[in-house]
């Protein structure tokens, strides 16, 4: 009896060690990354999305973008580009990421008069050094994977113009300076055996400078060019008129109510985004959207017509989100 009791509990024990030792393989399964890490996730550091709350505030005196001189005996190789709104995409743990706001951005290259050769080091230590003494931290140091950038290459509109960061060939660095009232600054780097490139990023909202027009604007605009231009907000990438959109629609009615004789054609525009089609037919049911909420006001539908031309003919220059809002428009014009 005592031996069946002994053999039991062996064979006890030894099912208990089995039980932890599949716990604990069930565990470190938890803990395995699944899919694979990029080249760019490596040199950052890990996987985990980028946390700004992480990044130390500095409460340094900056001034304004671009915030630094440049190194001596250097300079722009052209006129910098400056925006006042833009999105720029930077790596962040080696994801490529669109951060909207003011930008600054060069190539930079020796003065003319420099008669010394030039010097990666000397530019990226340059710039390290301003950044950092301000309060900079450096959040990335490496390569972009070519996933990140096939990713992102038909939403990054600023490949190729002055500044442009060359991702497929050189490392890039990027810094934040994190900022008390949220308008932090990004800035990143690159550099080959000949020039150097940096692009400056002050985080900052979009502010829509657009207004409604008023009916007597509406039909001031009319007499005197022929049409009018209306920046109606519709739901994105729809037909449904918002709130303020069907605000505009009441002045338009405004003014063919008070001119009875007065014909329409209403004309709908987009930006470039999306597909041709996509956009011509959307611009097409924008233009009928505001034919029937003027209908249903009580204006005759024979006073009124309505046709799309998608992105054709631009008021503005489509590589800027300002640009795009201005071209996303609804044009009156007198039959």
């Amino acid at each position: 009896m005592k031996k069946t009791l002994i053999i039991l509990s062996i064979g006890t024990l030894l099912v208990a060690c089995n039980k932890k030792a599949e716990q604990k393989t069930d565990t470190a399964k938890d803990t395995i990354a699944i899919g694979n890490t990029t080249d760019a996730e490596k040199s950052s550091g890990g996987t985990n999305s980028f946390d700004i709350n992480s990044i130390p505030v500095s409460t340094a005196e900056v001034g304004e973008i671009p915030f630094f001189s440049f190194p001596k005996g250097l300079e722009s190789q052209n006129k910098p580009i400056q925006r006042s709104y833009d999105m720029l995409f930077f790596p962040l743990k080696g994801v490529m990421t669109p951060i909207e706001g003011k930008v600054w951005k060069t190539y930079i290259v020796n003065e003319k008069s420099n008669t010394e050769e030039w010097s990666l080091p000397y530019f990226l230590k340059s710039y390290d050094d301003a950044i950092t003494k301000v309060g900079g931290v450096k959040i990335f140091d490496g390569k972009v994977s070519q996933q990140e950038l096939d990713r992102i290459k038909d939403d990054a509109k600023y490949f190729g113009e002055e500044g442009s960061i060359d991702y497929w060939n050189e490392p890039v660095k990027v810094y934040v300076i994190r900022r008390t009232n949220g308008d932090d600054i990004y800035i990143q780097l690159y550099g080959n055996t000949s020039t150097g490139g940096i692009q400056i990023l002050q985080k900052a909202p979009f502010k829509q400078t657009i207004s409604i027009l008023k009916s007597d604007e509406i039909k001031k605009e009319l007499d005197a060019k022929g049409k009018a231009v209306l920046h109606i907000n519709f739901d994105t990438d729809k037909a449904s008129l918002q709130s303020d959109g069907k605000t505009a629609v009441d002045e338009i009615t405004k003014v063919l109510k008070n001119d009875s004789n007065l014909k329409l054609a209403i004309n709908g525009y987009t930006d470039n985004s999306g597909n041709d089609a996509h956009n011509l037919q959307l611009s097409k049911d924008r233009a009928t959207a505001v034919l029937n909420a003027i209908a249903a006001s009580g204006i005759d539908k024979t006073r009124l017509s309505a046709d799309g031309f998608g992105s054709k003919n631009p008021m503005a220059d489509n590589n800027s989100e300002e640009g795009k809002a201005q071209n996303r428009r609804v044009e009156l014009v007198k039959k």
